[in-house]
Order: C-alpha cells, then structure tokens, then sequence
C-alpha cells in the first residue's frame, strides 16, 4: 500500500477489480460485506454496488419456486449443469426467511448441489443464516448484481421459503418460475392464487415416475390459470412436464425461458419491467430504512417496551401507541 492510501479504498479497488475479473474468492468477500449489518461495511458495499453498476443486468434473471420435495435443488443442478455444458456462467442463489427459525446450514444448499458446486462456471450461494425477510432479500438482489459484474449471465434465485418470499423474488427475476408434482388434485387446493398469478412458466416435475399423471396435471393447471390473470399480458404462461432427474423436458423450459424474454423484448416491456423492479426496490429500502431509524432512536426505545406492554394488557389500543410513538420520533403531529 502506497504511502498515505486510504484503506478503505484500497480495498474498495480491490474487491472492484477481483468481482470484474471473475475472482472467486473475491466475488465470495464482496458478497459477504452486502450481507453484513454492521454500519461500516454498509458503506462500503454501498460504495462497491455504486462502482460495479455498469457491469450489471446482463444476465437472464431467474426466479424458482416449489414446496419442499419438488426437486427444486435437483432440477437447478440439471439445467445449471447443461447451461454450462453449453458455454453459459451460472449463479445460484438462495433465499430463505425460514432459516432464522430452523438454523438453516450454511453450506445445505452446496451439499443439495455438489455436481454444479464443483463446476469452474458456477458460483452457489446460501442466504445469509439469520434475519428478517427484508434482509435476506436485500442481500439476495445485491449478491445479483455482484454475481452479474462478475460475468455470470445466468443467475437463478431460490425461495426456499413460504409466503412473502415469492413475491420478493418475482419482484427481482426477468421470468419466475413455479416447480410442482404430478397430481394436481391436492395441489391445486393447496397452491395459493397469488404464486400462480406470479408464475411466468410452470413445470410438473417428475413427470419420468407417471407420464401419464404428470399430463393430467397439466391439463389440470393449464384449466386453472385461465381464471389467473396472468403477470404479463403479452405472455400466457405455459405448463410443461420435465424431469429433472433424467433431463427430459429441460431442453423445451430452456426455450419457453428464453421465448418469455423475447416476447417482453418484442413488445417493449422488458427494460420496463426492469426499471419498474428497480423503483420498487427503491421504495422497500427507503420503507426498510425508516423503519431501522425508527426501532433504533432512543426517544422511541425509551417508550417502547411501556407501549407494548399496555397494548397487550388492553390499556393502551394500538392506534394511540403507534401515535405516541410517531410523536416520539416526529415530533407531536409530524407524522401525519
């Protein structure tokens, strides 16, 4: 280091030029750091994200979603490893809210992947271990940007979570995808509305062990998205049947992938839809940050805990707590 360098931004040049240049370890340390919570790397992730921007969104963009079981982990090995075969760099990434609760491991989703985790043009990587939704999803869409400076033109996102999550990550993905059995009786019961609204292409896996049930189904799920309105109005999502297992189908949702983005390109909406995705991801983290400010000002700390205490004891109603505690940090009628 040169006489009188600013660490910080030597570090900053060299996290820049190890993401550009496809430098695992590096791309591995600046993932770190935009998951970190502590004030300092903030800034300095910041900072990175600002410097690598105009290396980003060449990627195709892809959202996977599926109940536990469906062979999501299976089905990413399969078509990350023909992607690669292929000449393509593909990303990984997961995202999953649940793992506060559970413990989540670290390196689950690399022992889920071992094949495509030994692959020289693939990077896998886990959601952070712990936090809160907003959190993880922020980690999740700056890990997107790093993986893409990085020279990865495939990054795929999977919510191992339930609920809320889909929705994160339809809002950061080009084409969203909804993984499901054969046997759609008890799914369709089961699957919420909103994730099929959300699916651009949905894929009845294992469709090797019954060919003949997997087609029910999609006749099945094919019916009930024609009461769905669909994400996109130019593009009416398809059902297809795959095996991941032994790759049969993998070839045709490659293609329906590829033709989704066509279609949005052909009709204008691509670019849109991503600009869209970013102002929306804007305002979360201006929601989000507020939201930090809030939690941590002393004059709200110093009310909280009496606050909560007589909501729940049915003293207080919790519309005049939240506004003692707006007062608190606005200042009386600030907030409104």
């Amino acid at each position: 280091m040169s006489k009188g360098a600013d660490p910080e931004d030597t570090e900053l040049d060299r996290l820049e030029a190890g993401v550009r240049s496809g430098d695992r370890t590096l791309l591995a340390r600046a993932i770190t750091l935009v998951e970190s919570r502590r004030p300092a790397d903030r800034v300095l992730a910041r900072a990175l994200l600002e410097r690598l921007l105009p290396a980003t969104g060449g990627a195709h963009r892809i959202g996977i979603t599926g109940a536990p079981g469906v062979g999501k982990s299976t089905l990413i090995e399969a078509l990350g490893s023909k992607l690669t075969g292929a000449g393509h760099r593909v990303a990984v990434l997961a995202i999953d809210p649940s793992s506060e609760r559970s413990g989540g491991s670290i390196l689950g989703d690399k022992t889920r992947m071992k094949r495509l985790a030994s692959d020289p043009n693939a990077f896998i990587r886990p959601s952070p271990a712990a936090g809160v939704l907003g959190g993880v999803a922020r980690a999740t869409r700056e890990s997107m940007l790093l993986t893409e400076a990085a020279g990865f033109d495939v990054v795929i996102v999977e919510t191992v979570g339930t609920g809320q999550s889909e929705t994160l990550v339809a809002d950061m993905v080009d084409v969203f995808l909804v993984l499901l059995q054969p046997g759609a009786g008890d799914d369709l019961q089961g699957l919420k509305k909103g994730v099929l609204e959300l699916a651009d292409i949905l894929a009845i896996n294992k469709a090797d062990r019954d060919p003949e049930q997997a087609r029910r189904s999609a006749r099945d799920y094919r019916a009930a998205l024609r009461i769905v309105t669909p994400a996109d109005a130019v593009w009416r999502p398809p059902v297809l049947t795959i095996s991941a297992r032994t790759g049969d189908g993998l070839d045709g949702l490659w293609e329906a992938i590829l033709e989704h983005r066509k279609t949005l390109e052909a009709h204008g909406l691509f670019a849109g839809k991503r600009r869209t995705q970013q102002v929306k991801w804007m305002w979360a983290l201006v929601e989000a940050g507020l939201v930090e400010r809030f939690r941590s000002d002393p004059r709200v700390t110093a009310l909280l805990s009496a606050m909560e205490r007589e909501v729940a004891e049915g003293v207080r109603s919790p519309a005049a707590a939240a506004d003692a505690l707006l007062d608190a940090f606005f200042g009386p009628g600030g907030a409104g």
